[in-house]
């Protein structure tokens, strides 16, 4: 096969107009479209068919090696390519629809696995590092809000629960697949420099003292911001922003007779309680709910279309007249009312 007689210069890092040059070259050589189309093909498969084990949701997908032993090869331009027809091939394989702000997820992970190891000599803290920014910042910050969009897309509901456990999954993996990712490139690249794909056929990823630090202050980190970030999240998003329509009747409907029990203002009037919004705290057990109390109009049946209204639709709606609001605290695991103030 033909190809081009490329500089085989290594970079100390990623933010010199050399290492994009030779990025963007790898498009004009054949032999790395060739390597390129066997790692998507790899990951494709890796990704559909193998997943290892470790415990009750918790299990390795080996696609993240060919991912980062591609990107060590080919570099961020082809990586970003190869990411998108992945994802592609990924999801007419699986049958599934496809939901188009995800390929940020698979290009976002190739590129950083490519500022960190194409054209660089690879070391243990650069593994780590890689591991830890694509756990973090892809697969928890980029991917959370992404995960709530598709939610709104098919659903018309996002649900914050479905992330948490996702979070502390990432978390607790990215230390166990650093030290596998440490071992695979320790493996492979003796072999890709022998192949002329790569240019530094040293191979001594081993870990230091310094590394393991390294390696402890990430995780703590990452633990530390997901702890510091939950209370805020929890106090500032509204689980009720989140209700699906079954959800959203059984709350709003709930709400009526906790009115009902606490005042004398309406016993003859047929109301109707809307949940305007609705705060847990983090490993709280109470959820305060701010519910507005409307009355019916004479010769309205009360029924699903009206429990399931959310609060714009309810407040325009014809039937309905506002009278008060409450703010009502109740147990989530006893249902028990803790408190209620009728404003």
């Amino acid at each position: 096969m033909a190809r081009l007689q490329k500089s085989t210069t290594l970079y100390k890092h990623p933010f010199c107009k050399g290492y994009w040059r030779d990025a963007f070259l790898e498009l004009k050589d054949t032999k790395m479209l060739v390597f390129a189309a066997l790692i998507v093909a790899l990951r494709v498969a890796l990704k559909t068919v193998i997943r290892i084990p470790l415990g009750p949701s918790l299990d390795i997908t080996p696609a993240f090696l060919a991912n980062a032993l591609g990107a060590m090869v080919y570099g961020p331009v082809v990586g970003a390519l190869g990411a998108v027809v992945s994802d592609l091939l990924g999801v007419l394989l699986r049958g599934d629809s496809y939901f188009l702000p995800y390929v940020l997820t698979e290009i976002s992970g190739s590129v950083i696995f490519a500022l960190f190891f194409y054209r660089q000599k690879i070391t243990p803290t650069r593994v780590v590092l890689s591991r830890f920014s694509i756990c973090f910042f892809v697969n928890i910050l980029l991917q959370t809000p992404i995960d709530m969009l598709y939610q709104w897309f098919y659903y018309g509901y996002a649900n914050v629960a479905l992330t948490v456990p996702r979070i502390f999954k990432n978390l607790f993996m990215f230390p166990l697949e650093s030290v596998v990712l440490t071992v695979f490139l320790n493996a492979m690249q003796p072999i890709t420099y022998r192949m002329k794909l790569t240019y530094n056929g040293e191979a001594k990823l081993s870990f230091s003292k310094k590394q393991i630090v390294l390696l402890v202050v990430l995780v703590a980190v990452g633990i530390a911001s997901v702890f510091a970030y939950l209370p805020m999240h929890y106090r500032s998003n509204s689980l009720s922003a989140g209700y699906s329509v079954e959800q959203r009747i059984e709350a709003n409907s709930s709400m009526e007779p906790i009115v009902k029990d606490n005042t004398d203002d309406w016993d003859d009037e047929t109301l109707m309680t809307c949940v305007e919004s609705a705060y847990k705290e983090f490993m709280g057990k109470e959820i305060t709910y701010n519910v507005a109390i409307y009355t019916v109009a004479d010769g309205v049946e009360m029924n699903d279309e009206l429990w399931k209204l959310s609060k714009s639709k309810a407040a325009a709606h014809e039937a309905l007249t506002k009278v008060a609001a409450a703010t009502i605290v109740v147990n989530e695991k006893t249902g028990e009312v803790v408190s209620f103030t009728l404003k």
